[in-house]
């Protein structure tokens, strides 16, 4: 019998640590070891201090809405499943439906024209080093028009799905309004565009505003 080649894998995740950007003012990544190898310690333990930002995450309802649920309330189903990743690289400040209608898929009337998931890059390089105060977000027509297409979630490989200077959160609010859920820093360099199976799973912190994940893709075929 012949087996399936086995299914490739991309870590699409921000590295975590103490240079890891954050936004100005948020809490950086900390860490201290609490207990050491050595005579009469067998193990190494830590304690780490950071903001749930740090690094790709995903946002809870609780992040945007001030009656919103934690994290660890969310239901997981999006999460994991089909998803499409989209090149919309330099294209910013604000990504408009032009910008993704390439990736749109012809179908017969009443066919899912996206999956449920969308995942866009921005970058040419994602700046892992550094905070940049230029990042590209989402247009809030552009999520509305994802979610009429039935997308449950939202991707995109900088900090925010909402410009870094915004105070008023406008696609924030539509993720909100819609009820959908959002991954923001991936780190998408090295993905072509296509369709790929999402594991993004945010910790159980029942009542944080947000959870990092570790984010990967896995080929279909």
């Amino acid at each position: 019998m012949t087996l399936p080649p086995p299914s490739r894998l991309w870590d699409i995740s921000a590295p975590v640590h103490s240079a890891a950007p954050v936004f100005p003012g948020d809490t950086a990544y900390t860490q201290q070891w609490c207990a050491t190898i050595g005579p009469g310690c067998p193990v190494n333990v830590s304690a780490i201090t950071l903001s749930p930002h740090v690094g790709t995450h995903a946002d809870a309802p609780l992040h945007y809405d001030a009656g919103g649920e934690a994290i660890g309330a969310v239901p997981l189903d999006a999460f994991i499943g089909l998803c499409r990743v989209i090149h919309a690289i330099g294209q910013g400040p604000l990504i408009t439906w032009d910008h993704i209608a390439h990736a749109v898929q012809p179908g017969r009337t009443g066919e899912a024209r996206f999956p449920p998931r969308v995942l866009v890059r921005t970058y040419e390089r994602m700046p892992v080093d550094r905070w940049d105060g230029q990042l590209a977000a989402f247009a809030p027509a552009t999520i509305e028009r994802l979610a009429d297409e039935g997308v449950v979630l939202v991707g995109i490989d900088t900090a925010s799905i909402d410009p870094a200077d915004s105070k008023q959160l406008p696609s924030h609010q539509v993720i909100r309004r819609r009820g959908l859920r959002v991954l923001e820093n991936l780190v998408l360099d090295d993905v072509p565009e296509g369709d790929y199976e999402l594991i993004a799973l945010p910790l159980k912190l029942t009542t944080a505003d947000a959870s990092p994940v570790r984010a990967v893709l896995r080929s279909l075929g």
